[in-house]
């Protein structure tokens, strides 16, 4: 069952097309870049998309929680008294949208009771929106297509080699040691967190693999309510299930404590005790 009024639906679904498409058409014309932490940058065109998103959900939910990427205030929030909240990630991907390169996008979740219900996730390269969540189903739409339901890739338990998403930073601290533990493994990238999970969902990929425990709420919230619908695992390193209550997220930042696998059950339980193996290795090395 949805988890909000149809009519909010087809609204956020405009509004963030409009705000994905609106991306596009400023970096025709230049940007801005800032570098707001190490290794962690934003543009003026993030910054105006926040403030669009921010008053579109102040709007049509007042009584909500709102918390947005370019906001840090909005972040105490996550410790106020709502039920729900909407976790906005107005370009998930800045760094390849710096770069030009097609692999960032426009995401929203919804969280209620510190569970995810809801996430939309629009691809302005390719005008694509998906959305959904568990209980609700999965859908996108192409342009102005109408809603159809999303084509989930099962599980195929035929023996290849492993097609592994991972970050860069994880891959240049952890590869060798995956390398070690799945010698033909198939290394793959995306700059988006929820265009990862994404390809995940539609069988472009087997696992997707996070451990540097930079990712936020608002990176999550929205990619793992998918996830979650399509009947997918996202879990820890340890096999615990993804949490989003304050003991499991930094309470200044909202980033994870926690790894972050995503991917079928089945996959997930033959490769998990070789990546408990690698990242130790990384982390205690023989001498």
């Amino acid at each position: 069952m949805i988890p909000i009024p149809p009519d909010c639906d087809r609204q956020i679904r405009s509004v963030i097309r409009q705000c994905g498409r609106q991306a596009e058409q400023m970096a025709a014309h230049g940007f801005e870049v800032f570098e707001k932490g190490p290794e962690d940058y934003v543009t003026n065109i993030d910054a105006a998309l926040d403030a669009q998103l921010s008053a579109t959900f102040s709007a049509l939910f007042p009584a909500d929680g709102l918390i947005t990427e370019e906001n840090p205030a909005s972040r105490q929030q996550f410790h106020g008294p709502y039920s729900r909240l909407w976790c906005i990630d107005p370009l998930d991907g800045t760094e390849d949208f710096i770069r030009r390169r097609r692999h960032y996008a426009v995401m929203v979740g919804l969280l209620e009771h510190y569970q995810p219900l809801g996430g939309w996730i629009y691809a302005p390269a390719s005008d694509r929106l998906v959305f959904g969540g568990p209980h609700w189903g999965l859908f996108e739409t192409i342009g102005d297509s109408a809603p159809h339901p999303l084509a989930i890739a099962p599980f195929d338990p035929t023996p290849r080699p492993l097609r592994l998403l991972i970050g860069y930073r994880d891959r240049d601290q952890y590869g060798p040691q995956i390398k070690a533990q799945f010698p033909d493994t198939e290394f793959l990238t995306l700059g988006s967190f929820g265009l990862k999970v994404l390809e995940v969902i539609t069988g472009g990929a087997d696992l997707y693999v996070y451990f540097n425990r930079r990712v936020k709420l608002w990176d999550t919230v929205g990619p793992l309510a998918l996830a979650q619908a399509a009947g997918l695992a996202c879990c820890s390193l340890e096999g615990e299930a993804i949490r989003f209550i304050p003991a499991a997220v930094d309470p200044v930042t909202l980033a994870h404590k926690q790894a972050i696998l995503v991917g079928h059950p089945e996959r997930i339980a033959q490769v998990r005790s070789q990546f408990i193996t690698a990242i130790h290795t990384t982390a205690h090395p023989s001498t």
